[in-house]
């Protein structure tokens, strides 16, 4: 395996005498989706600051590869309703703005159409796909998401996962994502890290929904999801099967 883009060794912060963070260890390899989960208070966007710079750990060490570049997208942002600001016009305000076609951008994440219309009138699923649009801007090497499906319907998120594995696959770019929705992103990623304050587990999405201390960290929902999980696994691993007879028209 390559040499990690992003290494926390041994990160602590503590900030007002709260303990936010203790003894967090991780690696991010380009290619790779990671996801952060947790239970409210657990130190995901802690961590994500951390990542990015944001914020310097009370000890520990945060190593960035030479040459990485960095993409964002927050977890909100707050528009004034009363501040006209088109989508051209908020891609136009990136630094490197000038080097980029935004219609081929957009369309690249989906959201073409709306490249002329008012940033406040999108909807959830728009907004994440033009602020998707504006982190891939950089053209980055990670790519730094704060639960990206926040605000967006079942159906939306579904594409939103899916574009994120695309953008993974054609860029090859490493993605460190927070997310409260364990169903979905159980099927989206590489890497699970459950998080509350310190690492309780992490793995394969297969080894962290057999943990104790993953079952122990959410509770009943727990032990729903990993059989919604498991099914959901099977029924694909069933598909794949049925794929590879060649008389077989998976598109019916």
């Amino acid at each position: 395996m390559n040499s990690p883009l992003l290494t926390l060794t041994d990160v602590n912060l503590t900030l007002n005498n709260n303990s936010l963070l203790e003894s967090v260890n991780l690696q991010l390899h380009a290619g790779e989706i990671m996801t952060v989960v947790g239970p409210n208070g657990a130190g995901k966007t802690t961590l994500l600051r951390v990542a990015l710079g944001l914020q310097k750990p009370t000890t520990g060490q945060v190593k960035m590869a030479d040459g990485v570049t960095l993409g964002y997208v927050p977890q909100k942002l707050h528009i004034d309703p009363t501040f006209p600001i088109t989508v051209k016009r908020f891609l136009a305000l990136a630094k490197c703005a000038k080097q980029c076609d935004f219609n081929l951008l957009l369309k690249d994440v989906g959201a073409q159409h709306v490249i002329d219309s008012p940033l406040q009138n999108l909807s959830g699923g728009e907004l994440q796909r033009v602020l998707m649009a504006r982190a891939l801007m950089r053209e980055p090497d990670i790519l730094v998401l704060d639960e990206p499906v926040q605000g967006v319907d079942v159906h939306g998120q579904v594409e939103l996962y899916d574009l994120i594995s695309r953008v993974r696959t054609e860029r090859n770019c490493a993605i460190l994502m927070v997310s409260h929705d364990l169903h979905l992103v159980m099927a989206s990623t590489d890497r699970v890290l459950c998080l509350n304050r310190h690492i309780c587990c992490t793995g394969t999405p297969e080894v962290v929904v057999n943990d104790p201390a993953y079952t122990a960290l959410f509770g009943p929902y727990a032990a729903r999801h990993l059989a919604i999980y498991v099914h959901d696994k099977q029924h694909q691993h069933d598909h794949e099967h049925g794929c590879s007879n060649k008389e077989h028209n998976c598109n019916g």
